[in-house]
């Protein structure tokens, strides 16, 4: 199976679309362009595909509205503006998918929240609940209440991290370019278009140019931010957003623009993240029962199935779990701290609410977050 077909099978898609883009290179919103993005994207979702939308044109459309001609430097001056240009920017984009029967939810997002490992699951989870609900979230920058030391720096990067953040099987970043040439196009017209790449290559960011007016990403930021998709084994795509059907070509399996590949599979790569790069902060004791549920039948750890916490650890550190004679059957990432895991343990997922007060997630360690060894 060629890597293209590959791609068109990927269930999880993250899409970001650049301000050039989407501002009509900085003439307001460009409605008709995202009526366009949108009954594509529409396609997709309508074949069974879960989407996560990251939208630059915040801050360009509200420079707009205001009748500024630049991108200002003062920080309070560029909040004000992406204050003003988030309402036409969210307004746009649900009244476009309305259109086609989809609900759209915003997510602001800084570095902050996906650095706290609370707040990371907490946003984690909202956007998996979202995806399972059908809607189609919105990402974008807080750039509101951002500062500088923690702003991402570009839509690039925050759609890399989203990509980590839901487990996305491909990321796709559109812009105003064909693709990553070896060289600058706009400087170098014979320069060769890059079809596909591994994205670890460190050639790409020789190949990679400036940024744009509008936008704070270029090439680099895109090829750095396939880099980062690829550590939790997702492919990238960079391809003009003026392309025709572009959006629903790529997923079809079309050679559309540059595909850069990750070095392993998306599970796989999580799985060894989980494995060999963290370090356990706790054991659960689990009964036999749950131990032939976890290697026979690949399920999640609920707590019903454990008979001991050791430790301390927060919720989303790394625990070791271990079988009635010591084994060490599997590591992964817990749903809850270790009060409140020494509190449900031996309980059904069901009777947590009434335990805890409340309930984050009903197994205490879910599949995708657990590797056996």
């Amino acid at each position: 199976m060629s890597e293209r077909v590959r791609l068109a099978n990927a269930r999880r898609w993250v899409i970001k679309i650049g301000s050039a883009l989407l501002t009509a290179d900085g003439q307001g919103l460009d409605r008709a362009a995202i009526a366009q993005w949108s009954e594509q994207m529409a396609r997709l979702r309508s074949q069974g595909h879960e989407l996560v939308l990251v939208s630059s044109g915040a801050v360009a459309e509200g420079l707009c509205r205001l009748g500024w001609s630049e991108r200002p430097h003062a920080l309070h001056e560029q909040q004000a503006a992406a204050a003003v240009g988030q309402m036409g920017l969210v307004e746009a984009w649900e009244s476009a998918f309305a259109r086609h029967g989809y609900h759209t939810a915003q997510i602001l997002l800084t570095h902050d929240d996906l650095a706290d490992r609370r707040r990371y699951l907490n946003a984690r989870s909202t956007l998996r609940t979202l995806l399972a609900l059908g809607v189609i979230p919105v990402v974008n920058e807080n750039d509101t209440v951002a500062i500088d030391e923690i702003r991402f720096g570009d839509n690039d990067t925050l759609a890399a991290l989203a990509t980590n953040l839901v487990e996305a099987d491909a990321l796709v970043l559109l812009t105003d370019q064909a693709g990553l040439y070896e060289a600058d196009p706009r400087v170098q017209p014979a320069a060769n278009l890059v079809t596909e790449a591994p994205a670890e290559d460190p050639a790409l960011e020789g190949f990679a140019g400036g940024s744009s007016t509008l936008g704070r990403g270029g090439m680099l930021t895109k090829v750095r931010a396939a880099r980062r998709a690829a550590r939790s084994g997702a492919c990238t795509v960079i391809a003009s957003g003026r392309e025709p059907d572009v959006i629903v070509r790529i997923a079809s399996g079309e050679p559309v623009g540059t595909l850069l590949l990750p070095s392993r599979e998306r599970l796989a790569a999580r799985k060894q993240w989980l494995a060999s790069h963290m370090v356990s902060r706790g054991t659960l004791h689990l009964d036999a029962g749950a131990v032939r549920v976890l290697r026979e039948l690949g399920r999640s750890l609920l707590p019903v199935g454990v008979t001991a916490v050791e430790g301390r650890f927060d919720r989303g550190e790394l625990v070791t779990c271990v079988g009635p004679e010591g084994e060490v059957v599997a590591k992964g990432l817990v749903n809850y701290d270790h009060e409140e895991a020494a509190r449900i343990i031996g309980h059904r997922s069901e009777e947590i609410e009434g335990i805890l007060g409340y309930i984050d997630e009903p197994e205490l360690i879910h599949r995708d977050n657990l590797v056996l060894l």
